[in-house]
């Protein structure tokens, strides 16, 4: 088997029965695991009986834990980066280093495994397989109001704390009304919830009780041809210009932040 200097492994995001054996093996052989809270990776590296050594890892000292991790490599020996849950560098720390160590040469690799985005798209009805993921929303609401105008088109996907889901789903529905939504909450446990619903009935949903568990959400796009675009007109225009579907639906996606597949298909409609 191919060897590596530094291995990117995901841990569960809930349930320890997703861990590849893979990932045991790495996190077993390697020399030292960079982990994002060392008490939070313990208990996974208990629970498998793994013994290797644990530093720590995250957004405060990314920096100045390069030259700890390009001494380590120099010397010969093996990391793995994990973040507490998940797939590490998705809205996790770890970009910086990977970024520093291509630079330098050393061999990285990225094992397969829990994605919390993926296993919650992977129970959600879509119309295609676009979207678009924007990580944890801003506090601010005139920030969010922005982000949820700007991805009006697009199945916008989120993450969000228990703490502020039904303030996020309140602000959402006053900037999209009619619009549906999913969210998902303690994915892989025993009490993982997923509602897909209008966004009043989602909002409902959470408002009435106390909410618990890491979130997932996502807005539904809306439909361009109810906007008060003439979208027809312009693909008219561009066509009787003899540009392309493809070329046409390029055009008008980047011009007014229109789903692209949906342009296209429209555009082979008409």
């Amino acid at each position: 088997m191919k060897e590596y200097d530094f291995y990117i492994v995901p841990t569960p995001i809930g349930n320890l029965g997703d861990i590849t054996q893979r990932a045991i093996d790495v996190l077993k052989s390697v020399d030292v695991i960079a982990c994002e809270d060392i008490r939070v990776t313990q208990k996974l590296l208990n629970h498998f009986d793994i013994k290797t050594k644990c530093i720590s890892y995250h957004k405060f000292n990314e920096k100045e834990r390069i030259n700890k991790f390009l001494e380590i490599l120099k010397d010969g020996k093996k990391i793995a980066l994990v973040s507490d849950a998940g797939t590490p560098l998705i809205c996790d720390p770890g970009a910086v280093v990977v970024d520093e160590l291509r630079n330098q040469g050393f061999k990285i690799t990225a094992l397969a495994g829990a994605n919390a985005v993926i296993t919650f798209l992977s129970q959600v009805p879509r119309e295609d397989e676009q979207f678009t993921f924007v990580g944890f929303l801003p506090k601010s609401p005139a920030q969010i109001e922005q982000i949820v105008n700007k991805y009006k088109y697009f199945d916008m996907v989120f993450y969000e704390s228990p703490n502020r889901i039904v303030k996020t789903l309140e602000i959402v529905r006053a900037v999209r009304p009619d619009c549906r939504a999913a969210v998902g909450r303690e994915l892989t446990k025993v009490f993982e919830e997923v509602v897909v619903d209008d966004i009043s009935n989602v909002l409902e949903n959470f408002k009435s009780r106390e909410v618990k568990g890491e979130i997932v959400g996502m807005i539904f796009r809306e439909s361009f041809i109810n906007t008060d675009i003439n979208l027809d007109e312009k693909i008219k225009i561009l066509s009787d210009k003899n540009f392309k579907a493809k070329e046409i639906s390029i055009i008008l996606s980047s011009l007014y932040n229109f789903n692209k597949n949906e342009v296209y298909k429209r555009v082979l409609e008409l």
